[in-house]
């Protein structure tokens, strides 16, 4: 007898126990692990929108190529997958909060914190993509993504919804993201935890420039995370292309060869280590800015007949989403900004940073300092643009020299996929797509 996926039978089925509730929400964490969201396409698309002539696409796939040129149809499918995938994740995630008073009651905190931390994510990753930075200003009418709150069951309760201010995505992954670390327990295998949850939010608050916030977050990160046994790895890339969780990893995407989805393994590998043939070269204008000695020099490597870098060199490998070390650098950047040392100094933090990777501490700081140790700490793993964003600066275009991005042109902001645009006439397109 075949037997649907949870998340495919009738809802009254689906939806009905606890164990079925269970069941689709590990559902919805499977349509974030999808190549088109955390599987690793929202990696690469952040680094192909800030590759600032420091990397190079040299695939045969369009769709990456049109992001690297800034040049994106409304078509691409890539860009379409992702708004897909992710507003059917949403979707099930709200089918789950209808529902929750059907979870056991000593697991419903656990299982409500784990859906809110979900959608809280998938938002913040499309308020990203698809609207003007939070740094534009303008934050209560620049127009975002449509917040979904409610599930749609059937074709006939589709209603046409229309876009959402950039203030109000944002206030809305604040509310699940909080609420989420609040209800999650510190130990849930490699699902959503309190700290997980804490950590996405000190990205949050960082692009907002909300610092004592970020801070904040960052320090419960590193309290909480700690004590349970997270670390910095000895060696940088021991961090690396690892079967399970490193103590490093404070959230990962599983990788395994029965979910082998991983889309920066795809485009970034070589053939030899199972990738296609080396989409993504590394630059000199990017190697060059490493200090001699820098330890993260190691992951540049030379293979099919370019320069490449080994985060993401092995096949079936988990796919990292947040670590550690990007906790210090947000500690110590916020309390730089603010002239604070919660939890410790910036210099402490960025010292612990650079003595991994067998640098010099440092006697001084600037805030030019911390945002190329944060650079190159994070290198490849999708944060430059976002940081370019955030602090108001430029990218370079891959092709002229003499063309730059303000970190606000709407260049560096993706279309709003041409098939929503075709069956929701409440849309509007953003700047520069037409519509």
């Amino acid at each position: 007898m075949f037997l649907a996926p949870a998340q495919e039978v009738e809802p009254e089925v689906a939806l009905g126990s606890s164990t079925g509730i269970q069941r689709v929400l590990i559902g919805a964490y499977a349509d974030l692990r999808d190549e088109d969201l955390w599987g690793g396409r929202t990696i690469l698309y952040a680094e192909m929108l800030g590759a600032n002539n420091e990397i190079r696409w040299e695939g045969t796939f369009n769709q990456p190529r049109e992001i690297y040129n800034k040049s994106i149809v409304t078509n691409n499918t890539f860009v379409t997958d992702t708004w897909l995938r992710a507003f059917s994740a949403i979707n099930t995630i709200n089918n789950i909060l209808e529902n929750i008073e059907v979870v056991e009651e000593d697991l419903r905190d656990k299982v409500l914190g784990e859906a809110l931390f979900i959608r809280g994510a998938i938002n913040f990753e499309l308020v990203k993509l698809y609207g003007l930075p939070y740094s534009a200003g303008n934050t209560e009418t620049n127009l975002a993504i449509p917040i979904m709150l409610r599930s749609t069951k059937e074709v006939e309760e589709v209603t046409f919804v229309s876009r959402n201010t950039v203030e109000e995505v944002y206030q809305q992954v604040i509310d699940d993201l909080e609420t989420a670390e609040g209800l999650l327990p510190a130990q849930n295998e490699f699902f959503a935890r309190n700290y997980v949850a804490s950590a996405l939010l000190s990205r949050v608050y960082l692009q907002m420039e909300r610092f004592e916030d970020a801070r904040d977050a960052a320090d419960r990160t590193i309290t909480v995370a700690t004590a349970n046994e997270k670390r910095l790895m000895t060696q940088y890339m021991s961090a690396f292309n690892s079967e399970a969780d490193t103590q490093e990893d404070l959230f990962a995407i599983q990788v395994n060869p029965q979910d082998d989805e991983n889309s920066m393994h795809s485009f970034y590998s070589t053939p030899d280590f199972g990738g296609r043939g080396g989409d993504v070269t590394i630059l000199d204008m990017h190697i060059n800015q490493y200090e001699e000695g820098d330890d993260r020099l190691e992951q540049f490597v030379v293979r099919a007949s370019e320069m490449r870098t080994d985060k993401w060199r092995d096949q079936f490998r988990n796919l990292k989403i947040i670590r550690l070390a990007e906790m210090y650098l947000t500690r110590a950047e916020a309390n730089f900004r603010l002239g604070t040392s919660v939890g410790a100094t910036p210099l402490e933090d960025i010292n612990l940073i650079r003595l991994r990777v067998n640098l010099a501490p440092k006697t001084s700081l600037s805030l030019e300092e911390i945002l190329l140790e944060r650079k190159l700490e994070l290198a490849h793993e999708g944060h430059f643009i976002h940081d370019i964003k955030r602090n108001r600066g430029e990218i370079q275009d891959n092709n002229d020299n003499s063309l730059q991005y303000d970190y606000d042109d709407p260049n560096l902001v993706f279309p709003i996929p041409q098939r929503e645009m075709d069956a929701n006439p409440e849309l509007v397109q953003n700047p520069g797509y037409g519509g």
